[in-house]
């Protein structure tokens, strides 16, 4: 109770005061039949990943235009396979009536090994969205067949996993993005740490109740990106590109071109260790950054265990600012893009999330407007890491969710016991994707609990704000149009900036259509478009309160050559 108060003192100090902002979640998986079970098959030896499963992903597998769900599970140990239908991931189709069915079987989706993250990304650019998962064992990429089926096609592609010292490096996360703006969507894979099955050190307090250890007690990882070849097939460029030199221990992948020179740059939480933040040069090579640009720590100066990551504009300044969750003790820290290539600068604690987070763990999160006033709030999924199970309860262990409403800019305040008894609710949370699941324009968001059940949690926020999704089709860019970034003006006269990326929070892959609250605006002025290709598109009086298909507009044709006149 007193560490409660300190903390409502703190915001109260700051002038961020919780108020009632009409936000509400409300937890409908008991109707909806969105229910998975995530099981991480923990044992008496303490294997690390038993703590850290699972993803989840947001996919309209059939085009219907209603985003289906994917959840990825555990396996059995030490075998690291799906012994049984227990361990299986799940994908539940959208039945547009506000209830899911399991297709798993039917769509042939149910995984082969110990599997943690997943993304969604239409790598063949034939229309239909294929998955990937990062995964402890062999990754898989599952190509969509475009008739409720996929088809394994990990090995063919080239995207089994890539191996040091023999050993296929353990996947956490995964993204896509266009790295060299060719139209075909490339891969980078968020490596964790070096282990093995039934080897983890020995960390107390004593053999009959070991404890799970620290990251620091495992060596770090590269992470490895992919080219597609547009055949596909993959190749691996970490070492050409400048990905491999660089080891850390790796969660969250986020995206989003910081500089705005037109090549889309790769931000990657790191447990333990600096985060990086590779700087795209014009899709020939990576320079890691993040030291220099002031995203490695925090002003702290110390490392922390840097979980999910969003990468999105929090103050509509029009750039991207970065933001990610760490554990109890350590902050949750927000990094303001400066603008212009400079870098970015800490307001953590001036946007009142220092003292608010310090006492949290969380593992995936978001960054959107839940109650389309115009600026994204901050959501996390909670849960305590358990390094030990020894001295450390499952209920102590169990946290509510988290979010942070955005007052105007810089600032937030927690709103979550105004969001209703659904969110405040103590789980051992990880995987969180958000995205509008009913199409009424509301984002909602799909949890998973470590050993426990998922969570469909539908926005019911007051209605009043106006809002739109941009659903965008590339020609010359990739299919789904990843990395397009779009600029509104409302009819207000308030300016907004967005972009179209399925990777988010941690092990996640949201709604890959661009979202914007709008507050009381109607409509739009102009929403200026600039896709990876590098072609721009201006759409004018855009009503509100729609989802908006957009093609990319196809090149000019140019004109014949003049025939030399006959003699």
């Amino acid at each position: 109770m007193w560490r409660v108060s300190l903390y409502a003192a703190a915001a109260v100090a700051l002038g961020l005061a919780a108020v009632d902002s009409g936000i509400r979640l409300e937890n409908v998986v008991a109707r909806s039949g969105l229910s998975f079970y995530c099981d991480s098959s923990p044992t008496a030896n303490r294997n690390q990943p038993e703590t850290m499963v699972s993803g989840v992903a947001l996919i309209d597998y059939d085009k219907d235009g209603w985003l289906d769900v994917y959840f990825v599970n555990g396996a059995a140990l030490p075998s690291l396979r799906k012994e049984s239908p227990r361990y299986w991931n799940r994908l539940f189709h959208n039945n547009r009536d506000g209830t899911f069915t399991d297709v798993t079987e039917k769509a042939g989706v149910q995984g082969e090994g110990y599997e943690m993250g997943a993304a969604v990304g239409d790598y063949d650019n034939d229309g239909w969205p294929d998955l990937f998962l990062a995964n402890v064992t062999d990754n898989q990429l599952y190509r969509n067949n475009g008739n409720g089926t996929f088809s394994d096609v990990t090995r063919s592609a080239g995207l089994l996993g890539a191996r040091l010292n023999g050993r296929k490096m353990w996947g956490v996360a995964a993204g896509w993005f266009d790295m060299d703006n060719d139209g075909d969507l490339d891969l980078f894979v968020s490596n964790y740490c070096v282990w093995e099955v039934n080897k983890d050190p020995f960390c107390g307090p004593n053999p009959q109740t070991r404890a799970y250890c620290h990251p620091d007690s495992y060596q770090p990882l590269p992470n490895t990106l992919y080219r597609n070849n547009g055949d596909g097939t993959f190749t691996d460029v970490s070492r050409q590109m400048g990905i491999l030199p660089h080891l850390g221990k790796g969660m969250g992948v986020a995206f989003a071109d910081f500089d705005h020179d037109g090549w889309m740059d790769v931000f990657v939480a790191n447990d333990n260790a600096p985060n990086f933040l590779f700087h795209n040069r014009k899709g020939k090579a990576f320079a890691e950054v993040a030291m220099q640009m002031g995203v490695a720590f925090p002003e702290s100066g110390a490392f922390i265990s840097g979980m999910g990551a969003d990468f999105r504009d929090l103050d509509n300044d029009g750039w991207e600012d970065i933001w990610h969750t760490a554990i109890e003790g350590e902050t949750f820290p927000l990094y303001r893009n400066l603008g212009g290539g400079r870098g970015f600068e800490e307001l953590t604690h001036r946007a009142g999330l220092g003292h608010t987070t310090r006492n949290m763990s969380a593992w995936s999160c978001g960054a959107f407007d839940l109650d389309n006033d115009g600026w994204r709030d901050l959501v996390t999924a909670r849960g305590n890491v358990q390094h030990s199970l020894a001295m450390l309860s499952m209920r102590q262990s169990e946290e509510p969710l988290a979010i942070f409403r955005n007052l105007g800019g810089n600032r937030f305040a927690d709103v979550t016991e105004a969001a209703g008894p659904d969110a405040m609710k103590p789980l051992l949370r990880r995987g969180l994707a958000y995205g509008d699941l009913d199409n009424d324009g509301r984002l909602d968001l799909v949890t998973t609990t470590l050993n426990g059940r998922s969570e469909h949690f539908r926005n019911t926020a007051a209605g009043g704000n106006h809002w739109i999704l941009f659903l965008l089709e590339g020609v010359r860019s990739n299919r789904m149009g990843i990395g397009a970034r779009i600029r509104i003006t409302a009819d207000d006269g308030r300016v907004q900036v967005n972009h179209a990326t399925t990777s988010t929070g941690y092990s996640a892959s949201s709604d890959h259509r661009v979202h914007f609250g709008l507050g009381k605006a109607a409509s739009i002025r102009t929403a200026e478009i600039t896709w990876p290709s590098g072609a721009k598109q201006t759409l004018e009086n855009v009503k509100a309160d729609q989802i908006l298909a957009v093609r990319e507009p196809m090149p000019p044709r140019r004109a014949p050559a003049a025939r030399p006149a006959k003699r």
